[in-house]
């Protein structure tokens, strides 16, 4: 079973900017196509952008275009995130789709999960 695992969160004040890495434990990762989403405490989990197997196309919820940016190479996916706000606090998890190299809308498609990891944005 393909096991995924998220880092690179933490605390940044306002403006500041992370990089969040998703990596694979004995599994490749090119052959998924790869999504990240966030969800606060009580609150629904919501896609944030997704990548597919091959790199060449990208998906981005409306609330994060010209913020964030996916990318990715043969066992990482990236998540660059940039001028960073107190909204986008928010446990990140990046899911692969289990059947199929593209991306899809909607938490249903993704079969594999990462644990998560903490994004806080606070002055």
């Amino acid at each position: 079973q393909l096991q995924l695992v998220e880092s690179g969160g933490g605390l940044v004040q306002p403006g500041g900017s992370l990089r969040l890495s998703c990596v694979s434990s004995g599994f490749v990762l090119d052959y998924y196509a790869i999504g990240w989403f966030r969800q606060d405490p009580g609150k629904e989990r919501e896609g944030v952008s997704c990548i597919s197997s091959s790199g060449g196309m990208t998906n981005y919820a409306d609330s994060v275009k010209g913020q964030f940016t996916i990318s990715r190479d043969k066992n990482t996916v990236y998540l660059q995130m940039n001028n960073l706000k107190p909204e986008n606090t928010a446990i990140y998890y990046c899911a692969a789709v289990v059947h199929g190299s593209v991306c899809y809308d909607g938490v249903r498609w993704y079969g594999y999960w990462g644990q998560g990891t903490q994004v806080t944005v606070s002055s």
